[in-house]
């Protein structure tokens, strides 16, 4: 038997790349009665029938999953975000940085159509990247019509395997083509009607590319906290988690308790106020979550 890496999913057969080249492969019969599901970015052992096929034994630990996208092994991800159309959101953006920080996975923010911006939407867009830039996250501007920044963006995907996420309609595929121009996905334009993007990628795949793996994936524009418990959340803000320690009480969820040191940090400037409001909001959305049974 031999083991190789999950590059795409799609209609029940999963492609493994190994050091022979690529298998077609079906999952085995065990997987689906004990309710597994292989994922793209996983590492698997795999029993060749022929040159061309055959069939997943098993499925390596996971050191992350992602469900939307269902992706597993990711180093990095890329927060794709549009400066305009649709307009940059950062209460958006705090729902997905939530999620990567909570499985553990770099982020990296990349705002795209700088083109776009004029004098005054640059103020407000730079006045939020220097907050992210102080929590400590790499931001890279970017423009896949003037091709500005898309050089600074290359060296990260090196040697990695990444990730792109990000609302509908930002110009994710539009960036991975202007990296690639060979791969020529499919990009869409803004449905002005409803102000989003319409779903333009229909399966993860991952990419080769720089020596690492892209996976390019399907847009989205809302992202619930399925599995982070309220007592996790702040350890899921950078800012709030190298100063929770400080807090009078254990277990404090930085609310209405005293003496809390996230809230002092926010009245000395030292934590963006909107990024705690950010933080107040999915606190709240956590503790109306219908349990599951």
């Amino acid at each position: 038997m031999a083991e190789g890496k999950i590059i795409k999913a799609l209609s029940g057969f999963y492609y493994v790349i190994h050091d022979e080249g690529i298998t077609q492969c079906r999952g085995r019969g065990v997987f689906r009665k004990n309710g597994i599901t292989p994922l793209v970015g996983d590492y698997v052992v795999f029993e060749a029938e022929n040159e061309n096929e055959g069939y997943i034994m098993d499925i390596k630990e996971r050191k992350n999953e992602l469900v939307r996208p269902p992706i597993s092994n990711v180093d990095q991800a890329i927060l794709v975000f549009s400066a305009v159309e649709p307009n940059f959101s950062p209460v958006l953006l705090d729902r997905f940085l939530v999620l990567i920080e909570s499985n553990h996975i770099t982020p990296v923010i990349c705002i795209t159509k700088m083109d776009l911006l004029d004098n005054e939407s640059l103020e407000k867009i730079n006045q939020y990247v220097s907050d992210y830039k102080q929590i400590g996250y790499d931001v890279i501007f970017t423009s896949s019509k003037t091709m500005d920044g898309i050089e600074k963006l290359r060296p990260y995907l090196r040697d990695r395997i990444s990730v792109f996420a990000g609302q509908s309609g930002v110009g994710k595929s539009s960036l991975l083509n202007a990296l690639l121009p060979e791969l020529s996905l499919k990009t869409n334009e803004i449905s002005n009607h409803l102000g989003r993007g319409k779903h333009t990628t229909r399966h993860v795949e991952l990419i080769q590319f720089e020596g690492g793996l892209v996976a390019d994936t399907p847009g989205f524009s809302s992202m619930d906290f399925i599995d982070i418990e309220a007592d996790e959340l702040a350890h899921c803000f950078p800012e709030m988690r190298e100063r929770s320690h400080d807090c009078k009480f254990r277990g404090c969820l930085h609310l209405s308790e005293p003496k809390c040191a996230i809230k002092a940090g926010v009245e000395r400037n030292e934590i963006p106020t909107y990024r705690y409001q950010h933080y107040v909001e999915f606190i709240d959305e956590i503790k109306e979550r219908k349990p599951r049974y």
